[in-house]
């Protein structure tokens, strides 16, 4: 799709609690301005993971038709997010000789075939390969060997891995939804691109985004991504909890966590109120603020243990000297960056999308930062081909074709 020398390009965040695209036109320089967004209720998954197909169609459909209207062009193809506990990242290092002593792009797609060959389940696949740096005869710390001489080469990649079912699952709602996926992208890779600057993943950074159903977490370091992790609690967990300790329903627990919740009890004033309808048609009640914060705190508190448990298993712990990021449609609740930094004892910041343009204003919060992330992706990665067609059981082998595709452009 394309208007004059831009090309249209969709970004399709299929999350736990909302289904967001995003529509951006993309020039030649990959900068995006956002034209159009649509954003309806999820009703089909969850934890990040479809559970009824019927249901997700019926999510996309109305979310793609809303972009539509405010973008003023048609949506066929997308590139979606995947997310959920199902995936797992691990780092891997390759080796292999350098035939002719100078380094030529076979050389590099020798190497990082050579650093993917692991032994992996039948169940499991590829998701993305993420070069981190090369070691042209144990100089390390390099970018781009292409044309150097050696005589050995070394990669060291982020392997990100998935379920097979689950990606099938995401492309089948798609394609009955009337759309191409053009690529399946891993959902904190795709925020990060949106609300990381490239100072913070040189020095080192952990980018928290803390959805509906999902907890994405990406740690970067010179400038590459060093661990990945998805962890299966978010802000629905947050609002259960509100319907228990209140009484109320979950609807309307939703509703007092995103108008009157609080991640910190010290913020809140004793003297403001809140009210709450009762469940089995009861009256409403009258409650102060603080006890909606009390039951908010601990939870989000416990959200950050185990957050900061993840990166202390990775060991880059004393590596993410700018600290914390966070993203997501949960973080916007206030007290969250300032709970945060408690825990981590590390700077902590909120991430909006940025360095975009067009409809800035509309997509300027946290909650579309995984959307704008896919865009942006998009313009970055030119797909090639019509996408996954109708054989949702062979997406890998051309995530992986087209993956060897990428690294052919950047090296």
């Amino acid at each position: 799709m394309a208007r004059g020398k831009e090309r249209i390009v969709v970004g399709l965040d299929i999350g736990t609690t909302k289904i967001c695209a995003v529509v951006a036109a993309v020039d030649d320089s990959g900068k995006c301005e956002i034209v159009g967004i649509g954003t309806s209720p999820s009703k089909g998954l969850r934890k990040g993971v479809v559970i009824n197909i019927d249901a997700t169609v019926d999510s996309i459909k109305q979310a793609v038709e809303e972009a539509e209207l405010m973008a003023g062009v048609p949506i066929q193809g997308v590139y979606a997010g995947i997310a959920g506990g199902h995936i797992k990242g691990f780092n891997s290092h390759g080796v292999v000789a350098v035939k002719t002593r100078e380094v030529t792009r076979k050389d590099i797609e020798r190497v990082i075939d050579a650093a993917q060959a692991v032994a992996m389940p039948l169940d499991r696949e590829v998701i993305h390969i993420l070069p981190q740096e090369y070691i042209v005869d144990d100089q390390d710390g390099i970018k781009d060997p292409l044309g150097m001489s050696g005589v050995r080469l070394e990669a060291r990649v982020h392997i990100v891995t998935g379920a097979v079912t689950s990606a099938q699952n995401i492309v089948k709602s798609c394609h009955r939804a009337g759309l191409d996926v053009l690529d399946i992208v891993l959902e904190p890779l795709a925020a990060a691109m949106a609300v990381l600057t490239e100072e913070e993943k040189e020095i080192g950074v952990v980018m928290v985004d803390i959805g509906g159903g999902t907890t994405d977490i990406a740690i970067f370091g010179n400038g590459s991504i060093k661990h990945s992790a998805v962890l299966a609690l978010g802000g629905a967990n947050l609002t259960n909890d509100l319907a228990y300790g209140l009484r109320t329903p979950v609807t309307e627990a939703d509703k007092i966590k995103r108008q009157h919740g609080c991640a910190l009890i010290e913020m809140v004033d004793d003297d403001e109120m809140v009210e709450v309808q009762s469940v089995g048609g009861h009256k409403p009640r009258k409650i102060s603020r603080r006890t909606v914060a009390e039951i908010v705190e601990p939870r989000a508190e416990e959200f950050f243990d185990l957050i900061n448990r993840e990166l202390m298993r990775s060991g880059h712990d004393d590596k993410v000297a700018s600290g914390v990021v966070l993203t997501g449609g949960t973080v916007i609740m206030p007290g969250m960056p300032e709970l945060a930094e408690q825990v981590f004892n590390l700077p902590v910041r909120r991430g909006t999308p940025f360095n975009i343009g067009g409809l800035v204003d509309v997509v300027n919060s946290p909650m579309y930062a995984t959307a704008v992330g896919l865009v942006k992706f998009a313009g970055t990665h030119a797909s090639e081909g019509t996408g996954f067609g109708t054989n949702e059981s062979r997406i890998f082998e051309k995530i992986l074709s087209r993956m060897k595709g990428w690294l052919k452009e950047f090296f």
